[in-house]
């Protein structure tokens, strides 16, 4: 006889495929991936950062990375589904890396995310993906990042949640003022 399964698991694997940042070039990204308690990743990398991109000035000016991404995580429930943070960094005019943008999205929810943010770095990019502490944190869009995914799920049925597939659209993430 069968057991009833006590976890289910999550697999996503994409890619952080391009950007567009009008005022910039040479950019590059980092990725993180935050949850909540419940959850514990099984296989892959959480975090990653890419090579630097450049515009082709006469094609089209997106930045492209196509910087791939997987990973597997396993939990109870759903609160604290995971979601990625996506950091973006170029040069600024003395050629020190600082930071253009930051956007968090969740994983099987959306395809897009803006990206947002201003000088001063945060220290902790996770920041973003949490509402305690951003009140007083300003931010305005300079630019926007594509992302793809491709998402697996194990035994959420058989636990009683309904997984039940929908077609999403991009949804911008809007800051906390």
């Amino acid at each position: 006889m069968a057991s009833t399964p006590s976890i289910f698991l999550l697999n996503v694997n994409g890619q952080i495929e391009s950007a567009e940042f009008p005022e910039f070039d040479e950019l590059y990204c980092k990725y993180c991936f935050v949850y909540g308690h419940d959850w514990a990743p099984t296989l892959g990398v959480e975090e990653g950062i890419s090579q630097i991109t450049s515009k082709n000035q006469s094609i089209q000016p997106n930045l492209v990375w196509n910087f791939p991404f997987e990973i597997t995580f396993k939990s109870t429930n759903p609160y604290g589904w995971p979601q990625i943070v996506v950091s973006v960094y170029g040069p600024d005019v003395f050629g020190n890396d600082v930071v253009r943008g930051y956007g968090a999205v969740h994983l099987p929810f959306t395809s897009g995310s803006w990206l947002t943010g201003r000088r001063p770095e945060f220290t902790d990019p996770k920041v973003v993906a949490q509402g305690e502490g951003r009140e007083v944190t300003r931010v305005r869009s300079q630019g926007f990042v594509t992302l793809t995914f491709s998402v697996v799920t194990k035994d959420l049925k058989k636990l009683g949640y309904n997984n039940t597939a929908t077609n999403f659209q991009s949804t911008p993430i809007v800051p906390n003022p």
